[in-house]
């Protein structure tokens, strides 16, 4: 499969898809990498990889970057804005959440966010999601969800640390797993969405 990246922050998941990609333990190849932000870290690391890098400050910029490459599937990775894909692609994007969805998600529900309230309403486990987005935040299909337990003395900084080692295990899992059974496959079943 042919993988578009999409991030704003400093790339710390395309450093592992990259090296996942490397040692074969995800399939798949990144054939673009687009950051909402110029300054983003995340530009950078792509092209010291090699990959093609850009930004573009909107669904309609991204898209037209994207049209230039044979895309199958969209990552979004700790992307901080809604986005809304090309028709052809409109079942195609990949999303990852910082909880174990439904809990702790929705609008405004991102990166630290998450973990302090976590940490605030005391729950024993957190964990990821690796969801496909759709036109509402964090309600497309689940693909792979992975617990983490928390401890009495966990912050919101080590219930970030521990959910983000689950996170590098869990979205390249995802991945392998819409590659082996193909997007439709986990959008069968849903009201308007895509036929098997």
């Amino acid at each position: 499969m042919n993988l578009a990246v999409l991030l704003s922050g400093s790339g710390r998941t395309l450093d592992n898809f990259h090296r996942r990609i490397a040692d074969g333990r995800m399939v798949g190849r990144i054939v673009v990498v687009i950051a909402n932000s110029a300054d983003a870290l995340g530009l950078e690391k792509a092209r010291g990889y090699g990959y093609p890098a850009f930004q573009a400050a909107d669904s309609a910029a991204i898209n037209r970057i994207i049209a230039q490459y044979p895309v199958d599937l969209v990552l979004l990775a700790g992307f901080l804005k809604l986005y809304t894909p090309p028709d052809p692609l409109r079942r195609a994007v990949l999303n990852i959440h910082p909880s174990l969805i439904p809990s702790f998600c929705g609008a405004g529900m991102y990166g630290m966010r998450v973990h302090r309230a976590v940490h605030t309403r005391g729950v024993k486990v957190s964990g990821c999601t690796v969801h496909f987005a759709n036109e509402v935040y964090d309600e497309g299909p689940i693909v792979v969800q992975k617990c983490v337990a928390l401890a009495d003395g966990d912050t919101p900084e080590s219930i970030a640390a521990k959910v983000f080692a689950a996170e590098c295990e869990a979205y390249p899992e995802a991945i392998n797993l819409v590659a082996q059974k193909g997007v439709d496959h986990f959008w069968q079943g849903r009201r308007g969405d895509a036929q098997s």
